[in-house]
């Protein structure tokens, strides 16, 4: 458990400190522009991989609408 916090602050602190390099050579308006974008494409492709895995027919879907089920009929 140790190791994996200090593996988590080293990962951390380099994410840190190669975002202070790069944004003091680029600027920092491309910088957060460029982190804006990778931002939205990551939040795009989870929205994505989210949305498939719940598609009808998937067994997700079918859990979520069998809980539904029975969330209605103990509840009337």
């Amino acid at each position: 458990m140790g190791k994996a916090v200090a593996y988590l602050v080293a990962l951390l602190a380099g994410v840190v400190v190669v975002g202070w390099v790069v944004s003091s050579l680029i600027g920092p308006f491309l910088f957060y522009l460029i982190v804006g974008a990778i931002a939205v494409g990551g939040g795009l492709y989870v929205y994505g991989k989210l949305k498939k895995s719940i598609a009808p027919g998937t067994r997700t879907q079918r859990r979520i609408e069998a809980a539904a089920k029975t969330y209605r009929m103990r509840n009337q």
